[in-house]
């Protein structure tokens, strides 16, 4: 078996189940309610596929994303937990790419945004933080 680092080197027993995703299932708003990007994502499975619909905040209200595939990533190489994600979405003039982590109940989100065109703007990074809604209080 190769590997990088130590971490990589485990025996895996039988066949692999695949990642435990129902913690992520369902919608998720920016914890910053004066946030000027992302505001909320709300995430759904189809055929054991998860895919995330991101919202935004626009000028006149919310923009959306539209649905992107999610790549899910396990808290080792031998767990079943989800642990993060990355997507990608391509607005033409721009690209932003998702990466995430999931921390103490909070998405912690990474956001890459990419300029394809010649406006001039710079690339830029941003990083926030995203609860999950429910209905328990």
């Amino acid at each position: 078996m190769e590997f990088a680092q130590v971490y990589d080197r485990v025996e895996i027993d039988g066949q692999s189940e695949p990642l435990d995703v129902s913690g992520l299932r369902g919608v998720w708003i920016n914890s910053n309610p004066d946030t000027n990007g992302i505001a909320r994502m709300e995430f759904s499975e189809s055929n054991g596929k998860l895919s995330v619909r991101v919202d935004a905040i626009g000028p006149d209200g919310l923009i959306d994303w539209g649905l992107a595939p999610v790549k899910l990533f396990a808290a080792s190489p031998k767990s079943r937990a989800t642990a993060g994600f990355t997507c990608n979405y391509d607005f033409g003039f721009a690209e932003t790419r998702l990466q995430a982590m999931i921390m103490k109940g909070l998405i912690v989100l990474a956001q890459v945004h990419e300029f394809k065109d010649d406006s001039g703007r710079m690339d830029f990074f941003v990083r926030e933080y995203f609860a999950v809604v429910h209905d328990r209080y």
